[in-house]
């Protein structure tokens, strides 16, 4: 009995890791989520768009502070913008992030 566990535990081996440079690119999405600052903002305009200025109001941080954050979520493909003449607005670029920071929530309140 002992040997068959062990098998079947065997199974999740080697060829159920991902590639290593999609590993190389997960680590890099999970240090994004790092920075206190950048996971206020994705929390803040997970169910809103919201501009830079009203997203700076809400945490009251300098805007440019939230810019820069901003310009990193979008490098990293978290959130999204939608312009409307010269004012920009930004939200999660889609539920995928929303659950991700869910699922880090509820497993931090365990």
């Amino acid at each position: 009995m002992e040997n068959i566990a062990k098998d079947s535990n065997t199974k999740n081996t080697k060829k159920d890791i991902p590639d290593l440079d999609v590993l190389f690119e997960l680590a890099d999405l999970f240090k994004v989520f790092g920075d206190s600052t950048r996971l206020r903002i994705m929390y803040i305009i997970s169910d809103t768009e919201m501009s830079v200025l009203s997203i700076a109001e809400s945490l009251n941080m300098e805007q440019s502070t939230i810019s820069h954050q901003l310009r990193v979520l979008r490098q990293n493909k978290l959130v999204k913008v939608r312009r409307e003449g010269k004012q920009i607005y930004y939200t999660l670029d889609d539920d995928h992030v929303k659950r991700i920071i869910e699922m880090g929530l509820d497993h931090v309140l365990e």
